[in-house]
């Protein structure tokens, strides 16, 4: 029962960190700042999460599992808390980092948690039921959170996610015993890790699939505005983006397990390049009849972008099988990186180019990743054997 609630704290988490997209129209125009400042809340969001994570889950290395989920979500509900009363865009901005570092803190920690209290046949299943939060979270928090913010307004999302946020940590207070085992990696370890050539490339690969990804759904709603989508409209893209992302990474799991790791990998993103593209093209050259072809590049970006995920993780395991934590650990850090350069690369690029100019920028991103994925598929595809006679 312990799990379902580390559950519901990824869901929170999952739903806070991608509602920001449909709430940042709603957020400049309140605090009367530019909507490429706005989603600077995303970037350092992202950021913070990618620099913190590893630190803090070394540095609380030494403390009680359950001591350490409770300060992490404390942390985060008390973000969302000050989010919901900030007066203006710096108070905002520093309430999203505080939330950043709970998030980052709690993640990990639920994961390696969701593991140590299941049974040893049970493990596979509860680590899956934890990452299941986050994707419920694209499905039914999001456009749900988007639907709140456009009724009630933004900050009462920020309530909303606080109050999903208080049941889950009270459910862990209750349910969680206490001397959990702790075997975080040390800092050491993890630069040991990352030293490892093809753990770098696939880090590399993740990074520019985020970035590209981010650069336009953080700025998800501003060209569904321009097209005339209304608060409900956008939940529905949202929903649509949710729902397609979660068949992409059941797809992903599935083709890895019969196409293989770096083919199905290879197939996500270049669909999801092209999804970007298309989704570009269709806001140039259809502005007054793109509803339903816009929603058609929504929903092939988002099963493409997310078939390519779980792959990936999957190759990663496959290169240092012997420390998949801290490998996986480390490319969570480079997605929440790439997230953080696409929030900042797509509001620069708004200040110069039109909002349905995103999709070129994250599509050369992504087909960026593609190339260098195909790199490294060359490199570690089997040698010939040469037969002497």
């Amino acid at each position: 029962m312990s799990v379902v609630w580390l559950a519901l704290a990824a869901f929170a988490i999952g739903t806070e960190g991608f509602v920001i997209a449909g709430l940042l129209p709603a957020i400049a125009s309140d605090l009367s700042v530019s909507v490429s400042a706005a989603g600077q809340l995303v970037t350092a969001y992202a950021l913070t999460y990618a620099v913190g994570s590893p630190i803090l889950t070394v540095a609380l290395n030494n403390i009680d599992r359950r001591t350490v989920l409770a300060l992490a979500l404390a942390t985060f509900i008390a973000g969302n808390l000050a989010a919901m009363v900030a007066s203006n865009y710096a108070l905002l901005l520093a309430s999203r980092m505080l939330m950043a570092l709970g998030s980052g803190l709690c993640m990990p920690t639920a994961l390696a948690v969701s593991v140590a209290v299941a049974a040893p046949e049970r493990r596979g299943r509860a680590v899956a039921l934890v990452t299941a939060g986050l994707t419920v979270a694209t499905v039914v928090g999001v456009p749900f959170g988007n639907l709140v913010g456009s009724l009630l307004g933004w900050r009462a999302t920020f309530a909303m996610v606080a109050l999903i946020g208080t049941v889950a940590l009270a459910g862990l207070l209750l349910g969680l015993p206490r001397g959990l085992p702790r075997n975080t990696a040390s800092l050491g370890e993890r630069l040991a890790v990352a030293r490892h050539g093809h753990v770098v490339t696939a880090l590399l690969i993740t990074m520019l699939w985020a970035l590209g990804g981010f650069t336009v759904f953080t700025y998800f709603a501003v060209p569904l505005r321009g097209l005339g989508f209304d608060a409900s409209q956008i939940s529905l893209a949202l929903l649509v983006f949710g729902g397609a992302a979660a068949i992409g990474n059941m797809l992903g799991g599935v083709l890895a397990d019969r196409l293989g790791t770096l083919a199905t990998a290879g197939l996500g993103l270049a669909g999801m390049a092209g999804a970007l593209f298309l989704h570009s093209l269709v806001l140039k050259l259809m502005p007054g009849q793109a509803h339903y072809a816009v929603l058609g590049a929504i929903f092939l970006w988002g099963i493409s972008g997310w078939a390519f995920y779980p792959a990936q993780l999957a190759s990663i395991i496959r290169i240092e099988p012997q420390a998949s934590m801290i490998a996986l650990s480390l490319n969570a850090s480079s997605m929440y990186l790439g997230f953080a350069i696409g929030g900042a690369l797509g509001g620069a690029a708004l200040v110069t180019l039109s909002p349905t100019d995103l999709g070129w920028i994250g599509g050369t991103s992504v087909a960026a990743s593609l190339l260098v994925h195909l790199a490294r598929g060359w490199q570690v595809r089997p040698k010939p054997v040469k037969i002497a006679g």
